[in-house]
């Protein structure tokens, strides 16, 4: 039979050792366990954190849990699994936050460290454009599509309206390969071929397109093709 918390010793329990020892002294289930704040009647809150953490291979991984894999764990309802997703996804843009405020782009590999995180997070693809001030300094990332990218869907207007919107100098796309394979399709180097285009008219310079695949990217312009 399952030991549940109110069982466990008051010490013992991750809210009063987070009180106690720290947020950083809490092992992964037991900070799932404040996440989840209640097992069911046949769960406790202890076991229902263990069966999450089953579900995956190691930490990094529980990323790539939906929400229709959440609610199918045993004890697990839609709030609990949406309190575990939206803590994700705030972890991330918290993450990538701090990171812009301090990234100065100066090569591919630059914005590959800043993104590389999609094909873990993402089943799909996402087309993304990223600021810049006339330093190279990241001013903003917007993700602009997310889906299956073509060449009637990536839209220069929609790209270039942040663009303009916040001032930037300069743009860099990225886009992410869910095969892991960040080889360039011919419909990757038509669409980078129309922003350069619109960029050069209106002022703001595409100044690279990066694909993101699995630890793996490729650069349009340190290949030279295309951006020159």
């Amino acid at each position: 039979m399952s030991l549940m918390l109110k069982n466990i010793p008051s010490y013992l329990k991750p809210r009063e050792r987070l009180k106690n020892f720290g947020v950083e002294s809490l092992t992964d289930e037991e900070l799932l366990a404040i996440l989840l704040r209640t097992g069911t009647k046949d769960v406790s809150v202890k076991d229902l954190a263990l069966n999450v953490l089953k579900e995956i291979n190691k930490l990094e991984d529980i990323s790539n849990l939906t929400l229709n894999k959440l609610v199918n764990i045993k004890g697990m309802g839609e709030a609990k699994a949406m309190s575990i997703l939206a803590s994700l996804e705030l972890g991330k843009r918290v993450y990538l936050y701090t990171e812009q405020k301090e990234i100065i782009i100066k090569s591919g590999k630059d914005v590959y460290n800043y993104f590389q995180y999609l094909n873990k997070t993402e089943k799909q693809e996402n087309l993304i454009v990223m600021l810049l001030d006339n330093k190279n300094k990241v001013i903003d990332t917007k993700t602009i599509f997310k889906g299956s990218l073509n060449i009637s869907i990536a839209h220069p207007r929609e790209i270039f309206k942040y663009a303009v919107i916040n001032s930037a100098s300069r743009i860099i796309l990225v886009h992410n390969h869910p095969s892991g394979d960040a080889t360039p399709s011919l419909n990757d180097e038509q669409i980078t071929n129309q922003m350069v285009t619109t960029g050069e008219i209106i002022g703001i310079p595409v100044i690279d397109h990066i694909i993101i695949g699995n630890n793996k990217y490729y650069t349009f312009k340190e290949n030279k093709v295309v951006i020159v």
